[in-house]
């Protein structure tokens, strides 16, 4: 954490340096199974990240801001996803994106399967789905740039995680903590 982190900044400086990480996520992805694919599919022309400001692929983990694991986890893998996300520079964010990812999905009673990438490293977003639909990515993307439009760093660092945005989920009730979710329902589309 730097100086700038430290100190709470005007609001137009603030206002200036979330638009500039908004739009400029570089994607790490750390895809392991079948929903991989579907990741690849969001760099198609229907489905295109980089009309978002997403980079759809960092050369390593210390150019990536953004980590996507899509896929299942197993305990073998879980210390070199977590070795790569504490290479990443800060401020970083982590996507689950699939069942598999987020809680073991038809693989959760496996001795080898991990029950959720949240085991190991924060989440940020969770994207339901076996598969997957490339337009929930699409849309956890653009919860999570809302949310870099409004953070403070100081914050962050101060609080901790927030609690994670789940697509399709709901969203948090104005006024509430972050912590408590809605219990209407948000369409994918929406």
């Amino acid at each position: 954490m730097g100086l700038i982190d430290t100190v709470e900044l005007p609001q137009p400086i603030k206002f200036i340096f979330n638009w500039g990480r908004k739009y400029s996520l570089w994607v790490f992805n750390f895809g392991l199974a079948c929903c991989a694919i579907e990741f690849i599919a969001t760099s198609m022309a229907r489905h295109d990240f980089i009309r978002l400001g997403v980079i759809p692929f960092a050369h390593g983990p210390r150019q990536a801001d953004l980590l996507v694991v899509s896929g299942t986890l197993t305990d073998k893998m879980a210390p070199a996803i977590k070795r790569l996300y504490d290479e990443m520079p800060e401020p970083k964010y982590v996507i689950s994106f699939g069942s598999c990812s987020n809680c073991g999905g038809p693989y959760w009673d496996s001795y080898s399967v991990t029950k959720g990438v949240d085991q190991i490293i924060p989440v940020d977003v969770y994207v339901p789905g076996c598969p997957p639909r490339p337009e929930a990515l699409l849309h956890g993307i653009v919860k999570l740039q809302e949310r870099i439009g409004k953070e403070s760093l100081r914050d962050r660092y101060a609080r901790g995680e927030l609690a994670p945005i789940v697509v399709g989920g709901g969203d948090p009730v104005p006024g509430a903590p972050e912590d408590l979710m809605s219990s209407e329902s948000t369409p994918v589309g929406a």
